[in-house]
């Protein structure tokens, strides 16, 4: 009987760690890793810290050395897209014509920057951040640039404004909402992000609408808003989000609803397909519904449970949802998952105004999700309280007197 065949699309941190994950689960049929870019499956998250700051190594942010790929006998593809799915032959075509055949496929296809939909928008000069390449470009971009211009005051634009001003480059953030991280954090906690950004420096702009790109021959020369204003800069940011790559997914015939839809299993409508990181719409038992989370956890975490599924055993991704970010001197980590509107009250235990604090939300009295900021070794404890579902006292939340592990007492 031939070996079987499991494909990953997506030569990503998710790809990486289904196919380690395989083989730590003893699979030794062939593993066929398949990525558009030229190097081997990397982490995101320097790219916006650590790397781009100068900080880190190259070499670093590789999920695996080279070798390592060979030493698992791992068919590591890079520069190669997978431009089909034939479901009914169970078989991908790549970018050269050829065909490879599968057992099992995981699509790891990540995302895509959302691309600014104003005149002007490709022009030199407008650098967006996804990839190693892009952080390269933005790094050498600080060297020279002594005016940059952001737009977008999500994670990964703070991020980038951070270290913008770490460089010394004069920097304007431009933030469509009447706050950076409103949608995310609500009123209450997002003006602490602002409040940061204007402490180091960064010309923020809020309620800034982009109507024009200014082209002066050829390059990126700065923007124009809706109110007539016009911001000269060296160079322009963009991050105003991503969208999830379900292309492939979707002409292949799969279910595709804000990411590729898949159950607590993270396998897809057709039972030998499968999906993690990034591109996953999938069921969480906790929540009770389907979430796709951008975040750099999932990517880490979810390609074990998709392994398992892949060979058969009966696997579950039920972690509590997970992010953290690095900007100045504030660190932050950000347990749970509270959507906009979705809860009725803000609990803070510490000193906003110091940046050194705990935030709740919660609906209900209980905890949805929790935010320790330049406060360490709660973390964990917050993922028990969200995980408990219990009505919480609120204030013994709010007292920093009261041990959150004995908030409630009982939390298992």
């Amino acid at each position: 009987m031939a070996p079987r065949t499991f494909v990953i699309v997506g030569a990503s941190l998710a790809g990486a760690k289904a196919a380690e994950a395989l083989r730590g689960n003893g699979f030794d049929g062939r593993i066929v890793l398949i990525g558009d870019e030229p190097e081997p499956p990397y982490e995101r998250p320097p790219l916006s810290k650590g790397y781009l700051l100068g900080k880190q190594d190259r070499e670093t942010i590789f999920v695996h050395p080279p070798q390592w790929y060979t030493d698992q006998d791992i068919d590591l593809r890079l520069q190669t897209t997978v431009t089909a799915i034939d479901r009914d032959r169970r078989v991908v075509t790549v970018s050269d014509g050829k065909t490879i055949g599968y057992d099992k496929l995981l699509l790891a296809t990540g995302a895509a920057p959302r691309r600014l939909p104003v005149p002007g928008a490709d022009l030199d000069g407008i650098l967006y951040l996804r990839r190693v390449g892009d952080c390269e470009r933005i790094q050498s971009t600080f060297q020279t640039a002594s005016r940059i211009i952001l737009v977008g005051g999500g994670w990964i634009g703070l991020e980038v404004a951070a270290a913008a001003r770490a460089a010394g480059v004069e920097t304007t953030l431009l933030e469509a909402d009447e706050l950076p991280l409103l949608r995310v954090l609500g009123r209450q906690i997002a003006p602490v992000f602002a409040d940061l950004h204007r402490d180091h420096g960064v010309d923020l702009r809020l309620g800034a609408q982009v109507t024009e790109i200014v082209d002066e021959r050829g390059t990126a020369a700065g923007v124009q808003l809706a109110d007539g204003t016009r911001i000269d800069a060296d160079a322009i940011v963009v991050g105003i989000g991503v969208a999830p790559n379900t292309q492939l997914a979707a002409q292949s015939g799969l279910h595709v609803d804000n990411g590729v839809v898949v159950d607590a299993s993270l396998r897809t409508s057709d039972p030998h397909i499968y999906a993690a990181g990034d591109v996953a719409n999938a069921r969480h038992p906790m929540l009770g519904k389907h979430i796709r989370v951008e975040h750099w956890a999932n990517a880490l975490h979810q390609p074990a449970v998709a392994a398992r599924s892949m060979l058969g055993e009966p696997a579950s991704y039920d972690r509590v949802p997970y992010f953290f970010t690095d900007q100045y001197d504030l660190g932050m980590e950000y347990a749970g998952y509270a959507e906009p509107g979705g809860y009725d009250d803000v609990v803070v235990r510490g000193d906003p105004a110091g940046r050194e604090f705990i935030a709740f939300w919660l609906a209900d009295g209980r905890v949805l999700a929790g935010m320790n900021v330049n406060i360490w070794d709660v973390n964990e404890t917050i993922q028990q309280l969200v995980r408990s579902g219990q009505q919480i006292d609120r204030a013994r939340l709010s007292d920093p007197d009261v041990p959150l592990g004995q908030v409630p007492p009982d939390v298992p």
